[in-house]
């Protein structure tokens, strides 16, 4: 609780309530009722480069999609990394039931967010914006799979190893062109989309969000809405449809799928 009483101060922020808000896992966020009666939330970030990224994407995508406004920034201190002070969108995780309309909806703010063209595969940085090396979005693929070969292998039975390995090579090839580099979130799901009734208010945490291939956004879109609601498919994808063109997810995530359990299994 120390770190927000810091930048109170730095900001000369002028509050009656701090609330903690749960479930933040790579930032200490709260929320604070001002003097003057308004809400606002204050995210202070586990490291600076997560505080510069958040803030270029949220200055990017203000006038694209609902997203909080950057009211001020603190760039932090030898103690602190710093933090961003952002207004307070009027709705609460999407956390129920998802209909038709709301799902066209998230799925169109999605393609929104993917239409913004980024200038490389990469990610933003306190010190600039990072190319991917190599800057091509399934050498990096492969690349990041080499390098976890030898950690997979002491962990995995032998024949299993080799089945995982024939299997990325086989499905690899098989992958079709990437998109991008645009915004890609890296973590799109229920628990970072605000909602009013069956309305959108905005989208949240970009800490993550980089320059990247729109397939990678899928991944948790499928895991936490279509797997858990299928009814949600259909209009989610007519609403992304109407904004842009739909990679061909049949082939692309039965392979992210695995690679995400290849990480977990081999890399803990």
């Amino acid at each position: 609780m120390s770190s927000i009483h810091t930048v109170i101060e730095k900001l000369k922020l002028n509050v009656l309530y701090i609330e903690d808000v749960p479930e933040s896992y790579s930032s200490e966020v709260y929320k604070l009722t001002l003097a003057s009666g308004e809400h606002v939330f204050v995210k202070v970030p586990f490291n600076k480069d997560k505080l510069f990224r958040e803030y270029q994407m949220l200055e990017t995508l203000k006038d694209i999609i609902p997203v909080p406004t950057v009211l001020d920034i603190w760039y932090g201190d030898e103690r602190m990394t710093g933090a961003l002070l952002l207004s307070a969108i009027q709705g609460s995780p999407c956390s129920g039931d998802v209909d038709e309309k709301l799902s066209f909806q998230i799925g169109m703010y999605l393609a929104m967010l993917h239409e913004v063209s980024m200038p490389g595969y990469g990610y933003h940085m306190a010190d600039g914006y990072k190319l991917l090396d190599p800057n091509n979005w399934r050498l990096h693929i492969r690349s990041n799979v080499e390098k976890w070969k030898e950690p997979c292998e002491e962990m995995l039975d032998s024949a299993l190893f080799e089945k995982c390995m024939l299997y990325f090579d086989e499905a690899f090839s098989a992958l079709p062109d990437p998109d991008g580099p645009c915004i890609v979130h890296m973590d799109f799901r229920p628990g970072n989309i605000l909602v009013n009734g069956n309305e959108v208010a905005g989208i949240i945490d970009f800490e993550s969000a980089r320059g990247g291939s729109s397939e990678i956004d899928f991944t948790k879109v499928n895991r936490y809405m279509w797997e858990v609601s299928p009814s949600t498919k259909i209009p989610f994808m007519e609403g992304y449809q109407a904004i842009r063109p739909m990679l061909a997810l049949e082939s692309v995530l039965p392979f992210l799928r695995f690679l995400r359990r290849l990480q977990r299994n081999c890399l803990v």
